[in-house]
């Protein structure tokens, strides 16, 4: 009898530290090459991770909360006592500088039909996948200033900014958090470079670089200056030798032809 029920409820707490032993992870290279940004930040979706949480008939969601990783957090509790979620907002929390917000719902990714990754060679087919696969924290731009917006607002993170995330299992009847994973790894969004460390040229050029540049402005001036003179000099030649062959022509045939005023002299003889 012990063992009737012992098999089950090991099975249940092997899923369960599963589920707590993972963390968010932040997407592949290969499925998000500019990752993060500036303001956004690429997560895996927890395929597989609630699955040995879910009972059959009972629908479940997927709360994504997101904090600064920040000495200034009051807390990073994302339930009350009573193990219900929090719906605290980006900006009711300052951003996640004093505690984690909500910052997406999700469906339970299908661990049993998950997307097939070689999909996204297909140009037709990748976009699909990679919205199945991944979801960017930061991507909403306009939900702060419209007024109109009822879902759960997504704004872009901080730049050079470090955020921590976590995902939660909420049974949707009860309202409840059935199962959630660890905070992620520190993740840091990109920084803007100040314009006074932009490399400028020739600001910011070796005095090397300068001189060599320099020469090599001369001798492309001088080669072109060769060239123009001397196609000018061969327009010129082509010239004055057609001129000279013209009169040399002109010499001949003025000896050669015959004068008129012989001709009448000898008539009238």
């Amino acid at each position: 009898m012990w063992s009737c029920w012992l098999v089950p409820a090991f099975c249940w707490l092997v899923h369960l530290c599963v589920a707590q032993s993972l963390r968010p992870q932040i997407a592949s290279p290969q499925l998000a090459t500019n990752n993060p940004t500036f303001t956004t930040i690429a997560l895996e979706k927890p395929f597989c991770v609630f699955d040995g949480s879910l009972s059959p008939g009972k629908s479940y969601e997927v709360y994504l909360y997101a904090m600064m990783d920040s000495m200034s957090m009051i807390s990073s509790a994302v339930t009350d006592n009573s193990s219900k979620p929090l719906d605290s907002t980006f900006q009711e929390v300052n951003g996640g500088q004093l505690g984690p917000y909500k910052a997406a719902v999700l469906n339970v990714p299908d661990c049993a039909s998950p997307p097939k990754l070689a999909d996204i060679r297909n140009v037709k087919k990748a976009s699909d996948v990679l919205k199945q696969y991944l979801f960017r924290v930061g991507d909403d731009v306009s939900c702060l200033y419209d007024p109109n917006f009822l879902g759960v607002c997504n704004p872009p993170l901080a730049s050079d900014t470090t955020y921590r995330f976590k995902y939660i299992l909420v049974d949707e009847t009860l309202g409840i958090m059935k199962d959630e994973t660890l905070w992620s790894d520190p993740i840091k969004t990109n920084s803007v470079k100040k314009s006074s460390t932009i490399d400028t040229w020739p600001g910011r050029r070796s005095g090397g670089m300068i001189v060599i540049t320099s020469i090599l402005s001369v001798l492309i001036f001088l080669l072109l200056a060769g060239l123009f003179a001397s196609v000018f000099f061969a327009i010129t030649g082509s010239e004055d030798s057609a001129t000279t062959e013209t009169r040399h022509i002109s010499q001949t045939v003025q000896q050669v032809a015959p004068r008129p005023q012989a001709s009448s002299d000898r008539a009238d003889q």
